[in-house]
């Protein structure tokens, strides 16, 4: 039988613990993003066919160095306008290199074997903040000839690895704050509380508050007065248990689907095609013996007491008198598990998980890519 392909399901049970690392990212410590436009030049006859970019830019920079030829003139097609961007880190250095990704914008062929003049990286704040000019790294390759042609992976975008020179820094008096704020890359309320009472009892007092779903602010304590570096790192090794919302994730395209560990089903019966699947609750009694009152020996027993309690049962059949039952306290993922073992196809699985969002029987967003 066909099995379910590209299945993954959580493990049942909590959440396994994590660096707070991992799940936060702190005010004021991020990347910038620069772009730049420039030319490359040196190229193969493969660049750009029209020259209203690179004719105009490059007569401006020939007169800049005491050449002056008109626009008209200029009809080569060795030179490629592009593009440069790249992201410049926090706490970057002036005299620090940076890899810079650059982009034709024009109708050039390919970037192969060309070489960027120095271009200025700008950031949103219209300031120049890194200068990069080099030799192309290209991944791709372009050839044609005769009536035919060849392209092999992208050739119209490449890198220059450490290409670009941090000249302007972000100032970030970061070492001296007297407060950070941790913004969790997840939100979710039990989240927050969670990373606030573990930062408090790491600290020994109560400096962490959560502000809302996605915030948690932190006052630095007197012993990290001009050492909020060391309070980080602290912070960041914490261990942390994230908890989501329950959730179940459908690629109908792939036939990929993600279930939480949290999802959980309500008691509903259907029938899918020749396939039956009913999720009950039965009540079990069970009996616990009863220590007998006022006897000298702590483990004299005397009968035993009765507790009625629910559990929840899966049953799952087909023709042929094939019948799967799953154990008591069933979730999605034990449903699934057995579905897979009638060789239920993926394409069944997700009209079965729809139908059951609809009747309201599936505790969990059901999310659809």
């Amino acid at each position: 039988m066909k099995k379910l392909l590209g299945l993954m399901l959580l493990s049942g049970g909590a959440f396994a613990s994590s660096r707070v690392k991992d799940l936060v990212s702190i005010k004021g410590v991020r990347e910038n993003q620069l772009i730049g436009y420039g030319m490359v030049v040196g190229l193969k006859g493969t660049g750009d066919s029209k020259l209203e970019f690179t004719g105009l830019s490059m007569s401006q920079m020939l007169k800049q160095m005491g050449i002056d030829i008109a626009q008209k003139q200029i009809t080569t097609k060795n030179i490629a306008a592009v593009v440069v961007t790249a992201n410049l880190p926090p706490f970057a250095r002036a005299g620090a290199k940076l890899d810079v990704q650059v982009s034709s914008i024009g109708d050039a062929k390919s970037l192969e074997g060309g070489t960027l003049l120095i271009t200025p990286l700008r950031g949103a704040d219209k300031q120049v903040y890194v200068v990069t000019q080099g030799p192309l790294s290209v991944g791709g390759t372009a050839a044609g000839g005769g009536g035919s042609s060849s392209v092999k992976n992208h050739p119209t975008v490449g890198m220059i690895p450490n290409g670009g020179i941090v000249e302007r820094e972000v100032m970030n008096d970061f070492e001296n704050r007297n407060a950070i704020r941790l913004a969790l890359h997840n939100p979710d309320f039990t989240t927050a509380a969670r990373l606030s009472r573990t930062i408090n009892l790491e600290l020994g007092g109560v400096y962490a508050r959560a502000r809302d779903s996605a915030t948690v602010d932190v006052m630095v304590p007197y012993d990290y007065e001009g050492g909020v570096v060391d309070l980080v790192a602290t912070i960041e090794r914490l261990p942390l248990e994230p908890d989501n919302r329950a959730r179940v994730i459908i690629n109908e395209r792939t036939g990929t689907i993600v279930v939480g560990s949290s999802v959980r089903l309500s008691s509903v019966a259907i029938a899918h095609g020749n396939l039956t699947l009913e999720v009950r609750e039965v009540e079990k009694t069970t009996e616990t013996p009863v220590a007998v009152e006022g006897a000298a020996m702590p483990t004299a027993l005397t009968g035993t007491k009765a507790e009625t309690v629910k559990e929840t049962v899966v049953s799952i059949n087909e023709p042929g008198d094939k019948l799967i039952s799953v154990a008591a306290t069933a979730t999605l993922g034990d449903v699934v598990k057995g579905l897979n073992a009638l060789g239920v196809t993926p394409r069944d699985l997700i009209g079965i998980l729809q139908a059951l969002k609809a009747q309201g029987a599936l505790q969990a967003e059901l999310e659809i890519l």
